[in-house]
């Protein structure tokens, strides 16, 4: 397989340049931010076109037949778990859950993992409350730390660097386990994602394609856009628009179709099969009102769409103790919900979209976590609850036998 080239072929600013762009760290004034952007724009990419085509291609084919499509992992990445352990557990993971999927479905399963890059995280408040202190919001390790202390949630750019340098760490073991792997019709990747967020990151690292002379993302195989970040006319969706990667779109319970749309035909104008992964994450008691009219107007406008529930974002509660949480019974609801909408509408639901731990965790409610008092027994997460392995694993198992039990 094709190796990262050690030259670099720098591309000039984009169409996104002096775009707004919301959920962006405060920076440009800090002394270290011109050195940061300098050092990425001039860094050889994580990943390769030809692995991005290899990805584009099955994700094509998965619309012609029963494929499905896994893609899971961490809410937000750690920089001290970038470590060969740390990236095989959570690559046997992905696997070991991509074969129970093909198991019980008899389908190919592409597999892929929220990692290599997901150091950013939008915030709904830009400030927290902390010991009596107002501080800013934790936004992921590329922007500022999990430590909450005034100095450190201070916006650092020198953390996007260090976010390569780690994401470089995750690529290199990834491809070694692919190639170790040997895929096959049904075991395909894994391969990496995150949320393009961080504009002044991810700008510095689109590259060209010297065989192609396309434009392509270097920092993962299959970037996406929030639910928060998708206006087509701001920087986000414009910089997604010039790349050709396969690219994802969150969307909320409040968003219109119309704009849905118009999100659709600035990613896949040519409306390309295999380019555009649709991740509706709306809440269990909000979906069937939500998705049903953005589906129908997608499918009407002719866009080839993958259609990936993430049953997981819109179903974070507070739990008694003060932890975020998630029920698993939710979770299973959503998901069955949502793939009855698609059936309904005569289209493939695709698969999940999950935050799943390597570790045996307890952060959500449901399967060995019997109730919200065990939370605090292996509460880990960096930023929102994650599912451990056999939560995950229950998930699949409802999705495939069509039924849901528990919360009501």
């Amino acid at each position: 397989m094709q190796q990262p080239s050690s030259t670099v072929d720098l591309v000039q600013p984009g169409p996104w340049e002096g775009m707004p762009a919301a959920q962006q760290p405060e920076w440009r004034d800090h002394p270290a931010y011109y050195a940061a952007c300098q050092s990425l724009a001039s860094a050889p990419s994580l990943v390769t076109a030809a692995e991005i085509r290899q990805l584009r291609g099955s994700l094509s084919r998965l619309m012609t037949t029963d494929a499905l499509l896994l893609q899971l992992g961490d809410c937000a990445e750690s920089f001290y778990e970038c470590t060969p352990r740390h990236i095989s557990e959570k690559l046997d993971i992905i696997d070991w859950l991509g074969d129970r999927f093909s198991e019980l479905t008899g389908q190919s399963v592409i597999r892929v993992g929220r990692m290599g890059g997901q150091f950013a995280k939008p915030r709904s408040q830009a400030v927290e409350w902390r010991d009596a202190v107002n501080l800013p919001s934790f936004r992921g390790q590329m922007v500022n730390s999990d430590i909450a202390t005034p100095v450190t949630r201070k916006a650092n750019p020198r953390r996007m660097v260090w976010a390569y340098e780690a994401s470089d760490r995750v690529q290199r073991v990834m491809r070694t386990y692919r190639q170790g792997k040997g895929r096959t019709a049904t075991m395909e990747g894994p391969w990496s994602s995150h949320e393009a967020l961080v504009v002044d990151y991810e700008s510095r690292l689109v590259r060209r394609d010297p065989d192609t002379d396309d434009l392509y993302l270097g920092s993962t195989h299959l970037p996406w856009v929030g639910d928060r970040t998708r206006q087509p006319a701001a920087a986000h969706v414009a910089l997604l628009s010039c790349v050709v990667n396969p690219v994802g779109c969150k969307i909320g319970p409040t968003a219109d179709p119309d704009d849905i749309l118009r999100v659709c035909e600035a990613l896949n104008p040519r409306r390309e099969p295999g380019r555009l992964v649709l991740v509706p994450r709306m809440g269990r008691d909000r979906i069937q009102e939500a998705l049903p009219p953005i589906v129908r107007r997608v499918v009407n406008a002719g866009h080839p769409v993958v259609w990936l529930s993430d049953p997981m974002h819109g179903n974070t509660v507070r739990s008694s103790i003060g932890l975020k949480t998630r029920y698993l019974t939710d979770v299973v609801t959503e998901a069955l919900r949502f793939r009855d909408i698609l059936e309904e509408n005569r289209q493939h639901a695709a698969g999940l979209h999950i935050e799943v731990a390597a570790d045996d965790v307890t952060e959500c409610v449901g399967g060995s976590v019997e109730s919200e008092d065990e939370l605090q027994r292996h509460y880990t997460s960096l930023c929102d609850p994650r599912l451990n392995a056999g939560q995950a694993t229950e998930l699949i198992e409802a999705w495939v036998k069509g039924t849901a039990t528990g919360r009501s």
